[in-house]
């Protein structure tokens, strides 16, 4: 029911998905009517789905703490987040309210070991494959061991995504150099350094344009800025595909040459398409939950599926819990720069 359009987008999105992961199998919470008269049009998604029937839905406007009050236990955000728990369902998508998804997930499903807050990891494409990129906005502000935890998951992350022996990890800051940021992130970076984790390599502080170049495998950042990071992203994605669009109508010679190299506009905007990175991990959790763009399309939802598919085939849970496991001494004992001058 989530997302600026919800069953219409979400029903036929879930078919796209199946088409690709015909194994998969879809319990679909909300309005019966509306979910059913979605399905109808699907034959082939109907005859792997259960609809559970819900009278209440999420607003997109609603605040986390009405959420929790108004929609605990009824809504249809909160039942398909216990459907993991009771593990009725192996993960859950939704592009309804990121607050309160966060809020609803964090309450019914608890944070693993050492994890205060979770955070929202997404993949971003590069000149150079993919990174794992987080937080997109799951909490704002952080601690350095918050950050120092959030570079643990993105890496578990990144090695079964990327199929990683041991992911770079870098801190995004307003430059490379050592004296440059707050307190919070030097003071994380001398955390990771002093970690010599064997799961992943520290390289230090990452400027906003090394993310698209591809300069670590993993990008940390707490979720304030992390957010702006992405929506000018898509943003700037955006604007170039307009100003392509515009240049190449603006004459009959540009038309003309749009013809001969359609092929390489087409590749350009589909590597540009913010649709096809769309689903935002919520790591830290004792579940796996994926969160889909609001405004996002079928096809973008679909995408936000086939993250969640991806997070179970490869266990991704396990994998980040023995990660956390590993390295619970370093997350826990070591003496921050601020402890260690006290």
């Amino acid at each position: 029911m989530g997302g600026d359009v919800g069953p219409a987008v979400v029903i036929p999105g879930a078919a796209l998905s199946l088409g690709r992961h015909p194994d998969a199998e879809f319990v679909l919470y909300g309005d019966r009517t509306a979910i059913e008269r979605e399905l109808a049009k699907l034959p082939a998604l109907a005859k792997v789905s259960r609809v559970v029937h819900t009278d209440v839905a999420v607003s997109m406007h609603d605040k986390p703490s009405q959420a929790l009050r108004r929609g605990r236990y009824k809504s249809s955000m909160w039942q398909a987040i216990e459907a993991v728990k009771k593990g009725e369902a192996d993960v859950t998508v939704s592009a309804g309210n990121t607050g309160a998804l966060m809020a609803m997930a964090r309450f019914c499903l608890r944070t693993l070991p050492g994890i205060d807050r979770p955070a929202i990891a997404a993949t971003w494409p590069t000149m150079r494959g993919d990174a794992v990129v987080l937080d997109l906005g799951a909490s704002i502000g952080g601690d350095a061991r918050h950050l120092q935890a959030l570079a643990v998951m993105g890496a578990a992350m990144a090695s079964v995504l990327f199929d990683l022996e041991k992911p770079t990890v870098g801190l995004l800051n307003i430059g490379v150099e050592e004296i440059k940021g707050g307190d919070e992130i030097r003071e994380a970076a001398e955390l990771l350094r002093a970690m010599q984790s064997p799961k992943f390599d520290f390289i230090g502080f990452v400027e906003g344009d090394g993310i698209g170049r591809h300069a670590a495998d993993v990008i940390v950042s707490e979720g304030f800025a992390g957010n702006i990071a992405l929506k000018a992203a898509e943003g700037t994605a955006r604007q170039l595909s307009d100003y392509l669009r515009a240049a190449m109508s603006r004459t009959w010679r540009s038309k003309i040459g749009y013809l001969f190299a359609r092929d390489a506009f087409k590749a350009l905007k589909d590597k540009m398409d913010p649709n096809k990175s769309n689903g935002g991990v919520f790591l830290g959790l004792n579940g796996i939950v994926v969160k889909s763009h609001g405004g996002t399309n079928a096809e973008g939802f679909a995408y936000a599926v086939d993250v969640g598919y991806d997070m179970v085939r490869y266990d991704l849970l396990t994998k980040i819990n023995q990660t956390l496991d590993r390295e619970a001494g370093a997350l826990v004992k070591t003496p921050s720069a601020q402890e260690a001058v006290s």
